[in-house]
């Protein structure tokens, strides 16, 4: 049975990613940290899993969670927003940003990575933003990480390809969630489609990347609307 470790996994897009790798037959652990009611409650419904606690900003933690983890895909998607224009933003704004949406990323992908490489196969999934194509202001600390998470993306591909592992990431735009909850009520009319993206929508890209692009490397796709375009 193939198996999945989706980081994030107790928020509204990591929820949704979850529940279509498990639909798809694959065996899921699913990371939480805080929310163990919510990572409880997401097995109880998919079955065929496990929930992984710890604090995925924590070098220690991430190599004791994960140091003997065999995963087919991997998909780092945990990530949290602190927004702030740029002249107000506190340091520990910037830090925590940078250490949730890129730091982790480095952690997780470091304790996976040698399975896959001596297996010569697996596929990882980063979950960037149209922030991290773009830009936003209001979101630098964001927008860098997540265009640091696209950056990251591209250059692993050039190493890792070579042992029949592929690194793709993708780029929502405003999706239902959480933190769509802070977001303009007017957003929808700068999105071409009207409305924003539902979660589902992400995870059916987050899988075929993840499960049937064999041929698709290095690639960030955009999922927005037509916002970015």
């Amino acid at each position: 049975m193939k198996k999945v470790l989706v980081t994030g996994a107790t928020g509204s897009l990591g929820e949704a990613i979850v529940r279509y790798f498990a639909k798809e037959g694959y065996f899921v652990y699913i990371h939480y940290h805080r929310h163990k009611e919510k990572a409880l409650a997401l097995l109880e419904e998919i079955k065929n899993g496990e929930i992984i606690p710890f604090d995925i900003t924590q070098k220690e933690e991430v190599k004791h969670a994960l140091e003997s983890l065999h995963v087919n895909v991997l998909v780092n998607n945990a990530g949290i927003t602190k927004d702030k224009l740029f002249f107000f933003m506190e340091d520990e704004a910037w830090s925590d940003v940078m250490d949730v949406n890129l730091n982790s990323l480095f952690y997780v992908t470091k304790q996976i990575l040698p399975n896959m490489i001596k297996e010569k196969a697996g596929s990882i999934v980063n979950v960037s933003s149209i922030s991290g194509l773009v830009g936003n202001a209001g979101q630098v600390n964001y927008s860098a990480a997540k265009g640091g998470i696209i950056a990251f993306t591209k250059a692993l591909c050039a190493e890792v390809a070579r042992y029949n592992i592929r690194v793709n990431a993708v780029a929502p735009g405003v999706i239902e969630s959480e933190m769509a909850h802070a977001v303009d009520k007017n957003i929808t009319d700068l999105i071409p489609c009207k409305r924003l993206g539902r979660p589902e929508e992400v995870a059916e890209v987050v899988f075929f990347l993840g499960d049937k692009a064999t041929y698709v490397n290095g690639e960030v796709i955009n999922i927005s609307g037509g916002m970015v375009r």
